[in-house]
Formats: C-alpha cells, structure tokens, sequence
C-alpha cells in the first residue's frame, strides 16, 4: 500500500515525533509498504532513506513560537504534491488547520489523523485549570471542540496512543476514535544495558556519590513539559536524601530551566543524547525517570524507561500516566509540586526497584496494527467504489 504522512510536526531537530517518523520509515518498508513523510520545511525537498521511504519537504514558513518547526500554509501546494504522489492511503498528524488541508483532497481517498498532540491539555488546561473546572474550559473552548468533531466525521478514523485521551474524545462526542498503543525499539531498551560505570559518571557530574538516586528527564524543553517543577521539586527531596537529576533535551526553555536549577550542582542540563544506543543505556542505569507533562498522548520516554527496568514518576493525567499503571512505577497529581516532592521521596531503594524491564510493546507491533486499520479502509473504499 501506498502511504502519505502529512506530519505537521516533524523537524529535524525535533523529540518524539522525529523518533516515531525515524521507525515508521524503516518498519513500513520491512512490511512491504511505500511510505512518504510530506512535511513542512524551509525549501521543497526530498530525502530518501530506501527505495519505500522518503522524507519530502514543502517550502514553509517557521512556527513563530519554535523556530525548530515549521506548519503548513499553502493549500494547494500541499495538495499538488498529494496529487503526484497519489497515494492509497493518507494519515495527517495534526489537530490544527492541517489536517482540513488534508481532508479537502480527494475525499474519496481514505484518510486517518494520528493525534501526536493534545492542545487541550497543553494549553488550555494548563493555563486555566489553576483558575475553574475543566468541565468550564471545555465550554469555553466549545469551537475547538466542534472543530475536533469535524474531524471524526471527515476522517475514518482518530488514532490515539492512550486510552486516556480517546476516552477524552469520545465523551467529547469525537467520532472514529481508535487506540493503537505505541511501543519502543525491539531490542533496543533492556534493563541487561545497565552500566554501574555510566551512572557513577552522571552522578559524579551531578557532585554526589555513587550510593545516590539518580533520576532522568528527557525530551523537548517546552513549556508543558514543566522541567522548572521538576527541578524545584528534586532540590526539595534532595534535603532529605542525595538525589541527582540528569536532564537531557533542548529548546526554548532552556534559559527558565537553567534559572530553575541557579547553583545546585546535582541537577544537570544536557544535549539531547541523539546515539540510541547510548540514551538505552543512559536509561538502563538511572534510578528512575522523572516526568512533568500531563499532556502526553503516549509518552514514548516513558515507555523507554519502563522497557528498561526502571521505575517511572509520572503526572496522573496523561499518557504518561499509563506507565504507573500495572506496572512499576510511582503518580503524582499533575502540576503539584508538592505532591511530586512525596513520589519522590517515596522512591524505594535503588536496588529493590530494578526489574527485568516492563511488557512495553515492540513499534513493530504498533505499525501492524496501524498498517492492517489502514488496509481494512483501503479495501472498504475499493469495495464501496466497486
């Protein structure tokens, strides 16, 4: 089959997006589909990773807000690109103005919109819900609402990576709401990576000893990842015990976050670790990962870490909030400070926490399910066109 992925949220330099879209092209090939990342960039573009996999770019203006991303503005440029690369399926993967884009080509082409984000809860609730209910915000954001609405009806189907937010839209009266659980690299993430070594060594960046907890936090350095909270919450647990905390991400949060850590030697921000098979390791040898962001629709570190035989500590909303589910790991209410000073503290001895990593499913078996929902409505439009 034939594939297009119109992803609005793909950037060279981006987080989770960049992984999944890194995995997707090399599975889609390995199952025998031709897939294409049409995505926004600086000029138009191809790269072409084999002969079934591609990345191409349409020439786009820079999201003001991140300068690492770009979004999509011309609507017939976009859909004269769809028209040559003519494709039997199409998946958007943004619940902005793109995927409308997307459903004005074609509509007798069968199309899909992968909810790799949750505005809502990025935005909305976590600016207003200090202030009212969310059942008040949602009545607020009524035309947001009826815009995702719009969706389920021109889309044959909403895939969500958590139960969490297809449940949210669904209530929310969202049609063709689908969940297909993400997973990691097969192989890639076992607690057998742990390195004694390794973890002495970011401890000792950190200024403390080995007998230390050393906790993790990776990703994108935005706003609704909340790594100022973080960081305020392990210097607070920190007076109780040694606690380091290694951060590895960027963006622009940075200059807030440095702010946050000010002189305390045992928090460290790092560059993003981009060789895989060192991050594995990284996360094999830490005590736990720490978590901020209650607007994840998976949460694919999350994922990581519990694959690699390490606890999480993790908001209770969320996909992220899956990982603390049935499996090791430790919630707090999200965007409570305080309450995530008493998940950390309430982290077990190093040693009583390693596992022989969580049952996270391999991205194998996600794109399979993807790919056979995506073939079932494939045959259902030549069927119905029959």
């Amino acid at each position: 089959m034939k594939i297009v992925d119109v992803c609005a949220f793909y950037s060279p330099r981006g987080g989770g997006v960049k992984t999944y879209v890194a995995q997707k092209l090399a599975i889609a090939e390995r199952m025998g589909h031709d897939i294409t990342i049409l995505a926004p960039g600086d000029d138009n573009a191809i790269v072409e990773f084999n002969s079934c996999a591609r990345i191409q770019t349409i020439a786009s203006p820079r999201f003001p807000l991140d300068r690492k991303y770009w979004y999509f503005n011309d609507e017939p440029a976009l859909h004269a690109a769809l028209d040559i690369l003519a494709p039997d399926f199409v998946e958007a993967s943004s619940p902005w103005r793109s995927p409308l884009m997307v459903a004005n080509w074609r509509p007798e082409t069968p199309k899909a919109i992968v909810m790799h984000a949750d505005p809502l809860s990025a935005y909305a609730y976590r600016w207003l819900e200090p202030l009212v209910t969310r059942e008040t915000i949602d009545r607020k954001f009524v035309k947001y609402w009826a815009h995702l609405r719009q969706l389920g009806q021109r889309y044959a189907a909403v895939v969500c990576a958590s139960d969490d937010l297809a449940s949210r839209l669904k209530a929310g009266g969202v049609g063709n709401v689908v969940t297909v659980p993400m997973g990691v690299e097969a192989h890639r993430f076992s607690a057998s990576k742990r390195n004694e070594d390794l973890r002495a060594s970011l401890l000792a960046q950190c200024d403390l000893a080995p007998d230390a907890t050393l906790l993790i936090a990776a990703g994108r350095l935005a706003p609704e990842k909340r790594l100022p909270m973080l960081v305020e919450a392990v210097t607070i647990a920190g007076r109780h015990r040694p606690i380091g905390l290694a951060i590895f991400g960027e963006g622009r949060e940075d200059t807030n976050i440095l702010r946050s850590i000010c002189r305390n030697p045992h928090i460290r921000l790092f560059r993003p670790e981009c060789d895989r098979e060192r991050f594995a390791c990284i996360l094999a040898s830490a005590d736990a990962l720490l978590h901020g962001c209650e607007a994840e629709t998976f949460c694919m570190t999350a994922a990581e870490a519990s694959a690699s035989g390490i606890p999480v500590i993790v908001p209770n909303r969320g996909g992220a909030a899956d990982f603390a589910r049935d499996r090791m790991g430790l919630s707090y209410r999200a965007a409570d400070r305080a309450d995530l000073v008493r998940a950390i503290l309430a982290l077990p001895d190093r040693f009583a926490t390693r596992s022989n990593g969580g049952t996270v499913q391999a991205m194998n078996d996600h794109f399979a399910a993807l790919f056979a929902i995506y073939r079932e409505l494939h045959l259902s439009e030549l069927s119905r066109a029959a």
